[in-house]
């Protein structure tokens, strides 16, 4: 398996993957999100490929002290074979690269089988509330 940052003209596949693997909502538009990523200049879109076949994405970005990882998706038929440990691999170095200290993600709390994905990796659940405002219709 291929790490790699997401060539531009594989965007179209990795929202595709991002859709199948239900991580679009509705009140984001991912290929908005993926673009600002791509542009920015403290964040990536990682890519896993297999033969060619884009099989996992995840989106790192930080501010200076606090790293995010967002959008991690594994293709269906690839899951459980470790590339989700990979990419979360390749997230963590990017960051320690940039000198990022911290590295958070969010979690949607139904989602108790990603819950303990991290939690396996070494994750710690913190006792906080994630509190948003949109600022864009």
């Amino acid at each position: 398996m291929l790490i790699e940052p997401l060539p531009g003209e594989r965007a179209a596949a990795a929202i595709e993957l991002w859709r199948e693997a239900g991580l679009t909502r509705p009140w984001n538009d991912p290929a908005e999100d993926l673009q600002r990523a791509l542009d920015g200049p403290t964040s990536a879109v990682l890519a896993a490929f297999e033969r060619g076949e884009l099989i996992a994405t995840a989106m790192v970005g930080h501010d200076g002290h606090r790293g995010w990882v967002y959008y991690l998706a594994v293709r269906p038929g690839a899951r459980r074979r470790g590339h989700g440990r990979a990419m979360m691999a390749a997230c963590e170095a990017w960051l320690a690269d940039r000198g990022v200290p911290k590295l958070n993600l969010m979690v949607r709390a139904e989602n108790a089988a990603v819950r303990a994905f991290y939690l396996s990796l070494g994750y710690d659940a913190e006792d906080v509330a994630v509190l948003s405002r949109r600022l864009a219709p």
